[in-house]
């Protein structure tokens, strides 16, 4: 029995919508939630089309053997950071005449082994065993209407496809469940000089998946309290005989494991380093489960990948910002001062789900606006526009000594450190890190909280 597809009905009158204006096919994303039981599509958004196209639309090479890969890839990757946790791109959709329907198969199935390849590259996590690994792509004939939708393994590279289900229903996530959570970062990635030939982004990266480490292992707790990962996440109430949801927000609070755990030996290490990267601020953390019994593991993932994600995501803007504007690099021995971008979000008609976006500064909120009509194919309101970081940040910072020692840390914390955006510092140096780990001889793992 193949998967079953619960979809929104605004999704369903989006792609019957959908004209070809004489194009050989119109493709784009369908973007949603799985669960162990049924997979939820809450929204679709076509592809933009390429200046050539916008152009030409008759253009000799618009045939399905040549959808652009690396075009629909990047619009998946693009997609995949305005999605909160929880929220995936569940797969692709193309709409072609009748004369094309029988001929998308293989360039289609191509397709959803590229994007799945490109976005996981990016990820600071894995998939687990028991996660879902089918992806959908739904194909309909613009004169007949005709649904076919299919599923892969993405996992299973010789995977055929296997029917699915594709059920219409209304108002699907209008009830759905949201966790939030503030996340105070402080990673320190020192700059080894034996990846010289690394680029700045991939060491930060390297970096990042260190402390990634640590979010994976945090204990995580939702409304005070630590729950088993089997239990339900709705606790149902009795209320004169009929039963009732509890709150569908769950605030969350993470700890992190400050030191090893016993069975963990450790040595000292010295690494000789050409600079560092500091990472530090708050972040705001958002996910959205199901309401059709989702279990405690299926929340605490969700907003643990929101978390990986929107670190990267921002580090991954900066960094695509400073080679946009061919920002020069400093000389030796001097900081550089980076704000990342801080998150918006804005609210899905006839959902409790909210999609988000990231902006600098200096952007204004008719470009969040035009961003979210080319990417997602949808107008947003500005008044809509939820702020949910501070623009202007209070920073404190101290002068890094130009030859460390290894009784001491190469920066100082400032006294109160206030923050409510993240900024990344940038010291390039010539010196020596010592980093020192200790095994733990207690039982017990001491944890710090790092939420307010």
């Amino acid at each position: 029995m193949g998967r079953t597809y619960i979809v929104e009905e605004t999704v369903g009158q989006y792609l019957s919508n959908i004209n070809l204006q004489g194009k050989a096919f119109v493709s784009g994303l369908l973007i949603g939630q799985c669960s162990s039981q049924k997979d939820y599509v809450i929204l679709a958004t076509r592809t933009p089309l390429k200046q050539e196209q916008n152009e030409n639309p008759k253009h000799p090479k618009a045939v399905l053997d040549n959808l652009d890969e690396e075009w629909t890839t990047e619009h998946a990757n693009q997609v995949s950071r305005m999605l909160p946790g929880g929220l995936s791109v569940l797969g692709i959709f193309i709409v072609t005449t009748l004369e094309l329907a029988s001929d998308f198969q293989n360039a289609l199935r191509r397709l959803i082994f590229a994007m799945e390849k490109s976005m996981n590259r990016k990820r600071l996590w894995n998939f687990t065993e028991d996660e879902i690994s089918e992806r959908v792509i739904l194909h309909i004939c613009s004169s007949t209407k005709k649904i076919s939708c299919r599923t892969y393994d993405i996992h299973d590279p010789k995977s055929s496809a296997k029917p699915a289900d594709w059920k219409y229903q209304n108002g699907i996530s209008s009830s759905w469940l949201s966790l939030e959570c503030t996340i105070h970062l402080s990673i320190h990635i020192p700059l080894s000089t034996t990846s010289v030939s690394y680029t700045l982004e991939k060491n930060t990266k390297n970096g990042l998946i260190r402390w990634a480490k640590q979010i994976e292992n945090g204990v995580y707790l939702i409304n005070g309290q630590v729950k088993d990962e089997d239990c339900d996440l709705i606790e149902q109430k009795r209320s004169k005989g009929n039963a009732q949801a509890s709150s569908p927000f769950c605030d969350v609070r993470v700890l992190t494991p400050l030191l090893l755990s016993s069975d963990h030996r450790s040595t000292a290490t010295v690494q000789i380093c050409s600079g560092s990267v500091n990472i530090k601020g708050a972040v705001r953390c958002r996910s959205y489960i199901h309401n059709n019994r989702p279990k405690v593991k299926d929340a605490v993932q969700a907003i643990k990948r929101d978390i990986l994600n929107t670190v990267a995501d921002r580090c991954e803007i900066l960094f695509e910002d400073l080679l946009l504007n061919e920002i020069p690099e400093k000389k030796d021995s001097e900081k550089e001062f980076h704000v990342l971008p801080h998150r918006v979000f804005v609210p899905i008609a006839g959902s409790t789900v909210t999609l988000c976006d990231y902006k600098f500064g200096d952007e204004s909120a008719e470009e969040i606006k035009d961003h979210f009509i080319e990417m997602l194919d949808h107008t947003i309101q500005i008044e809509d526009l939820e702020i949910a970081e501070e623009v202007n940040a209070a920073c404190l910072t101290s002068s890094i000594n130009s030859e460390p020692s290894l009784n001491s840390t190469n920066e100082e914390q400032p006294e109160q450190p206030i923050k409510r955006t993240i900024m990344v510092t940038i010291q390039q140096h010539t010196g020596m890190i010592a980093a020192f780990a200790v095994a733990v001889l207690a039982a017990g793992i001491s944890f710090h909280y790092f939420s307010d």
